[in-house]
């Protein structure tokens, strides 16, 4: 197809004579690559925000933790709409959407600001993923399909890899705003590129409006309840009202969905037993991966003195195998290997290296984590390898966007849920040790006082000893559960 404003109408796959557009693989892979970025090196920023703006405990952790939210709530939305309206059109969109959240970001004189300039944000970046996936999936078919989701795993473990060393090189030559205004460069640069992509949609139906603001809702409800809990009290009026509200949300939405014309996730998907247990492996590696990414680098600054570009070099120990175990997991499978047997050892990889973890010791910081940190990056990477790839191979092609939504949205979700139960973890086990909230939350921001440096800094390992035991735990209890779903529903290799 070499007209970019052909619009496709499908309920197949693109015949051999529709060919994509030729900037689609790299202009959607920038797109990947710059919104994994954004999720990985942000954390390095944090301590920088907090000094800047006066910011710390909750507040402070939604500047993360708000972007993860609006990328999970949204990305399910986007996706469905991108079937709809147009997969271009969603990813344009969405595209300039992030941009002008960095941007403010960049200008925001308040840590509140900065929390809702980061919310919109994730709502581009989510648009930008679910729009992309269902672009791949409809513009190529067979081995060039493979390849397209294998090179998108790569990109996001390039984007992850990445992220935190370039991020802490930008804010130490230029400020964490300066940073910000990186990504909003780049940001409109791709916006520019995908406006000469082919568009593609699938059969139009009625958008699911109820049903999209039952979504958000409901993750906007649990979410905010579970962040300041650490901070309220688990049993104040705020957060109990708050989360049953989000419970009661959720299975109203589930029920609308049974019910609609045009489901915004569509009960057939579920009810897949293989493609949710693919789709759960992914939730199980980014629920190992996530907490480490976004606050070891405030431990290492604060337990070890190093510079945010030290702190996110060190990332690359976690990082770094991300960069090639994707396409080392397809090759795999292109050799006779099961892709059910890599993502069992896989998850077993990020499951023991968050129990070992639990070792932590200010002592050593960095050379005691390398071990763990490369048996979850190597974890993680297999996972981007063959995932989305496996899951989508169960998909109809009529419902591409949906289920790569469905897909980025389990990330998303996992993601802003690990942040947020890792950070009010943290912050609650602090506050026990410490016995002062407000002490709990300036430690965890990573400010250590020179008087009370030993009692601060123990009373930090040992929080994060206890944080990384539960994280161990669901990982291991949700990697039995991927286990039962694929062991005999889920595709067969395939050639990429």
């Amino acid at each position: 197809m070499t007209d970019v404003d052909a619009t496709t109408t499908e309920t197949a796959r693109f015949s051999p004579q529709a060919r994509p557009s030729a900037l689609t693989l790299p202009v959607v892979l920038a797109g990947v690559v710059l919104v994994a970025m954004s999720i990985s090196g942000t954390a390095v920023a944090l301590p920088g925000i907090g000094r800047d703006l006066d910011a710390s405990g909750s507040a402070l952790n939604w500047v993360v933790a708000g972007y993860n939210l609006a990328f999970a709530a949204m990305t399910l939305v986007a996706g469905s709409a991108a079937d709809r309206v147009g997969r271009r059109r969603t990813f344009v969109v969405s595209a300039l959407v992030f941009s002008g959240g960095f941007l403010v970001t960049a200008v925001s004189p308040s840590v509140l600001f900065t929390d809702a300039a980061r919310i919109v944000s994730g709502a581009g970046g989510a648009g930008i993923m679910a729009a992309g996936g269902a672009i791949l999936a409809s513009s190529y078919e067979g081995a060039a399909r493979n390849r397209a989701f294998a090179l998108m795993g790569t990109m996001a473990g390039i984007g992850i890899a990445v992220g935190p060393t370039l991020s802490g090189l930008l804010i130490s030559a230029t400020g964490w705003r300066g940073s910000f205004v990186a990504y909003t460069v780049v940001g409109l640069l791709i916006t520019s590129g995908a406006t000469r992509m082919a568009e593609s949609r699938a059969a139009t139906g009625p958008a699911d409006w109820p049903g999209s603001l039952l979504f958000v809702a409901a993750l906007a409800l649990l979410m905010f309840a579970l962040l300041e809990a650490s901070s309220l009290g688990w049993t104040h009026g705020a957060v109990i009202t708050t989360a049953v509200g989000g419970l009661v949300a959720l299975a109203v939405f589930v029920a609308l969905q049974r019910h609609s014309a045009a489901p915004v996730l569509s009960p057939s998907l579920i009810a897949n037993r293989g493609f949710v247990g693919w789709s759960l492996a992914t939730l199980t590696t980014s629920v190992g991966f996530l907490g480490v990414l976004v606050f070891l680098p405030t431990y290492l600054q604060a337990a070890a003195d190093l510079t945010p570009a030290a702190a996110g070099t060190a990332m690359l120990l976690l990082t770094a195998p991300v960069l090639v175990t994707p396409l080392a997991a397809a090759t795999l499978v292109n050799k006779g290997v099961s892709a059910r047997k890599l993502i069992v050892a896989a998850l077993a990889l990020v499951t023991i290296g968050n129990l070992w973890l639990a070792t932590l010791s200010p002592q050593d910081t960095v050379a005691g984590v390398a071990g763990p940190l490369l048996a979850i990056g190597v974890g993680m990477g297999a996972s981007f390898g063959i995932t989305d790839g496996q899951a989508m191979a169960l998909v109809p092609a009529d419902s591409v966007g949906m289920a790569a939504g469905f897909l980025n949205t389990l990330r998303g979700a996992a993601e802003a849920m690990v942040i947020a139960a890792f950070g009010a973890a943290l912050l609650g086990l602090l506050g026990n040790r410490l016995g002062d909230g407000k002490q709990a939350a300036s430690v965890s921001a990573g400010r250590i006082s020179h008087v009370h440096r030993h009692a601060e800094l123990d009373a930090l390992t040992w929080s994060w000893r206890m944080t990384q035991l539960g994280v161990a735990v669901l990982c291991l209890l949700l990697s039995v559960t991927v286990v039962a779903l694929i062991r005999h529903h889920g595709p067969r290799p395939k050639t990429i």
